[in-house]
């Protein structure tokens, strides 16, 4: 891929809400940076996080709930213990059964994203155990908290 084809690297003027994660110790793999499955970690919390605040309500308990369909993430810098995680988080498509979400992470002063994640929830019914399709429309509570953070 050309880098007249590759998407810009984000900023941090890209993402609407903003929380901060502490880095520990553990957090690192043996080459001294955050560690892959740690990335995941925090884009799940980004976005949980999120929700639970803005909906005021426990996200778990619904009768529908958000799983997810797909997660990624490009990295761009490595980032790790002792410093700060800020958490960039913007909503790339709000559709009827299904948000997807971009995640920046951001350590530093550095104004260019150190890793983006993507991570897809997918609506389900609550009420009828594992295997369900997917509902429509999102409830309304997250569709709520989700339509300020579309970009």
């Amino acid at each position: 891929m050309s880098d007249s084809a590759r998407p810009a690297r984000p900023r941090r003027t890209d993402y609407v809400v903003w929380r901060q994660a502490t880095t520990r110790w553990a957090d690192d793999d043996v080459y001294g940076h955050l560690n892959n499955a740690r990335y995941y970690e925090l884009f799940d919390t980004a976005v949980n996080a999120h929700l639970i605040e803005a909906t005021g309500v426990n996200v778990r308990a619904l009768p529908e709930i958000g799983v997810v369909a797909e997660t990624s993430c490009r990295y761009f810098r490595e980032i790790g213990f002792p410093a700060p995680i800020d958490m960039g988080l913007v909503v790339e498509r709000l559709g009827t059964s299904s948000v997807i979400y971009r995640i920046g992470l951001f350590q530093g002063d550095d104004d260019e994203v150190a890793a983006e994640g993507r991570f897809v929830h997918v609506y389900v019914d609550n009420t009828r155990g594992p295997g369900n399709r997917p509902v429509r429309p999102i409830p309304d509570v997250i569709r709520a908290a989700a339509e300020p953070l579309v970009r």
